[in-house]
């Protein structure tokens, strides 16, 4: 059955990023009446990349391209400790919630210093920009995980996810919960309101203005790993929202989680569609909503009791 399940997980560690990405930008040009790129269009487009020859600025040091792939590998690690099946994840012990945040977070450092270690005062802005965002992403990740750790009284990411369902409180907090990480996933993986993979106005990058510089399969690298926070996200409202257990039904559970997954990419391309990028100023606002959506959720649990 581990077998079964590790193969599961990161089968939809390894697709997912593809086929989000896919559907996204086939329900977006749907709404606009078109017919839109393939579902693996994003696949021929790292695999274009990949053999492209790199371009490196004349200023920039080794740790510019060292950046890439440690943002690619950070996204891997974390990976393999995010309970996208729920009650299991391949590496697993108490409190590795800490160390899925903090892996996340070097990843994020090493974006910031390659993009500034090309010298390019336009890099700097969006490191910047990224920087300030994060002081509200990640407090927000943590208030979340806390509300599941105190509804089920358990240490490991899996557990208090996994188990959640089982909480007295879980009806009235799995709502807030669902929309306060539908908020970080906008955040974290660059979606419009709060950020947009497709502009190049000066005035609203965030993300892609940091790998500018990046070309081949740096470029490529910093792609796939955007995608995989996406992914991250998804599994883990899929993990909330999934009835069935991974140990006793691994196949329901997996095609479940898949399911939710891709209908969350749904809905992420229907609001991309429906509403346009909130102004830089107003950013800070919208991820404060996720944190007090979360501190709002710790206070139902308060009232709802937790896992006996």
């Amino acid at each position: 059955m581990t077998v079964f399940l590790t193969i599961a997980h990161w089968l939809l560690v390894l697709a997912m990023p593809i086929l989000l990405i896919g559907v996204i930008n086939r329900v977006k040009s749907w709404w606009v009446g078109r017919q839109g790129p393939g579902l693996f269009q994003s696949a021929f487009d790292l695999q274009r990349l990949l053999g492209k020859k790199t371009v490196v600025s004349q200023t920039a040091s080794p740790l510019f391209r060292a950046g890439a792939y440690i943002v690619l590998c950070c996204a891997l690690l974390a990976a393999s400790m995010v309970p996208l099946l729920g009650q299991y994840a391949p590496f697993s012990f108490s409190h590795d919630f800490v160390v899925v945040a903090y892996t996340l977070g070097l990843a994020r450092i090493a974006l910031m210093v390659s993009a500034m270690d090309v010298g390019s005062p336009f890099e700097g802005m969006g490191t910047a920009r990224e920087a300030a965002f994060s002081t509200f992403t990640e407090p927000a990740l943590f208030i979340l995980i806390g509300t599941a750790a105190a509804a089920t009284g358990m240490t490991s990411f899996s557990g208090l996810i996994g188990q959640l369902h089982n909480a007295p409180s879980y009806g009235l907090i799995v709502g807030p919960l669902v929309v306060a990480l539908l908020i970080l996933l906008q955040a974290e993986a660059a979606r419009v309101p709060v950020d947009d993979p497709m502009t190049h106005l000066e005035l609203t990058m965030i993300h892609e203005v940091m790998i500018l510089d990046h070309s081949g399969p740096e470029l490529a690298a910093m792609q796939y790993a955007a995608a995989l926070k996406m992914t991250f996200y998804a599994g883990l409202i899929a993990a909330l929202l999934n009835p069935f257990d991974p140990w006793q039904s691994p196949g329901l559970a997996l095609m479940a989680s898949a399911a939710t997954m891709l209908l969350v990419a749904m809905v992420v391309g229907c609001i991309e569609s429906l509403t346009a990028r909130l102004p830089m100023r107003w950013v800070p606002r919208y991820l404060w909503l996720a944190g007090l959506t979360g501190l709002g959720s710790m206070l139902l649990v308060g009232l709802g009791g937790r896992v006996a």
